[in-house]
């Protein structure tokens, strides 16, 4: 006798993968926590939180959307204006430490030096948000207005918000050399102009990300002490790196610092919880069939399967969406084809090789 040999099947790879078909493969063990349509659910981070986010609107739940447009404005313009994308209108966070600096922002406790860029075309950006207003804002005022109402709703989402779902993308950041201020994307890229002197390159190392992420969650527990926090890794690659080495190799060290970041936080804090979504779309065992012919953009059926997994654990709900009627509420609102329902997640990070 020997420890393994009480191991259940879950534990052994063959049993678990090697002699499972690959749409079978399921790593959820013991969820921490069940969801109902009354549980808030706020989601934010990377470009594949939207697709969460779509499928808990889409399927009926209590998705949290604090930040509205005009009631007259019609829906075409209203996403196009990314309402609905995602809780706030806060666009892509990226990284840990944006996370933490959104969170100090809207309860005024940091604010950035460099806090609007003027284009050329005599506009307004936000240097957090670079894309989340398509050409800009035309006066300061404008810009200003807007931004006091975005955080006024995030600050909504942070103290009522039940469930929080965070997806962490890329350890790699610019952010300001005089305030340390993090952004989404380079400044230059969507808006703004880049400075050497004002703007430096920054890629998190593990004990940072942990660090960040710890003191985000220990101020949303003092403001919301029920909130719950379930982090996920996007498993899309890096669209470019700006250290010198090959995009395969940066990619392989942000995602796995990100997803060792998440088993020490899980193992740190009663109440934040890790979902496997990164490990559903690119363990080897998929071949790569879940994503698109760029290797890169995850395809509407890798969504489809991770959002069955995420339903049948965290609901228990059993949806195979991959198989759902044409009659269900999810296929019935996405009736398109895959690449256009992927072009409704806004993701910053594609200008960089546009």
């Amino acid at each position: 006798m020997h420890p393994y040999k009480k191991q259940p099947d879950h534990a052994f790879w063959a049993r678990a993968v090697g002699r499972v078909a690959t749409t079978d493969v399921d790593p959820i063990v013991q969820p921490a926590f069940r969801i109902d349509k009354q549980t808030k659910i706020a989601a934010a981070g990377s470009c594949f939180a939207q697709h969460l986010a779509r499928y808990l609107q889409l399927s009926g739940f209590n998705y949290m959307v604090t930040e509205t447009p005009h009631p007259l404005i019609v829906e075409e313009i209203s996403r196009k204006f990314n309402y609905g994308n995602f809780t706030a209108r806060f666009g892509n966070v990226y990284t840990a430490k944006q996370l933490l600096q959104l969170f100090l922002r809207v309860f005024n406790e940091f604010s950035p030096a460099e806090d609007v860029w003027q284009g050329k075309n005599g506009r307004f950006y936000d240097p957090f948000r670079p894309q989340i207003q398509p050409n800009g804002y035309a006066t300061l005022l404008e810009y200003t207005r807007d931004r006091e109402r975005h955080f006024a709703a995030v600050r909504e989402m942070f103290r009522t918000v039940e469930v929080f779902i965070f997806t962490l993308g890329l350890t790699e950041a610019w952010m300001s050399a005089r305030d340390g201020a993090v952004y989404p994307l380079c400044p230059g890229v969507a808006a703004g102009t880049f400075d050497p002197a004002l703007h430096q390159f920054k890629n998190f190392r593990l004990a940072e990300v942990v660090q960040d992420l710890g003191a985000f969650y220990g101020r949303l527990k003092e403001l919301n002490p029920g909130a719950k926090m379930l982090l996920t890794v996007s498993p899309v690659p890096l669209v470019a790196t700006a250290e010198n080495r090959h995009v395969l190799q940066s990619t392989v060290y942000s995602k796995s610092v990100l997803r060792v970041a998440c088993q020490e936080l899980q193992e740190s804090y009663d109440d934040i919880h890790y979902f496997p979504s990164y490990e559903i779309i690119c363990g080897h065992h998929t071949k790569g069939m879940f994503f698109e012919d760029d290797k890169r953009s995850v395809a509407e059926r890798g969504v489809d399967h991770v959002m069955g997994l995420f339903f049948k654990h965290y609901a228990n709900i059993h949806v195979d969406f991959s198989k759902a009627a044409p009659s269900s509420p999810v296929v019935a609102a996405c009736d398109c084809s895959e690449s256009e329902r992927l072009a409704q997640a806004l993701c910053d990070e594609e200008l960089l090789d546009s």
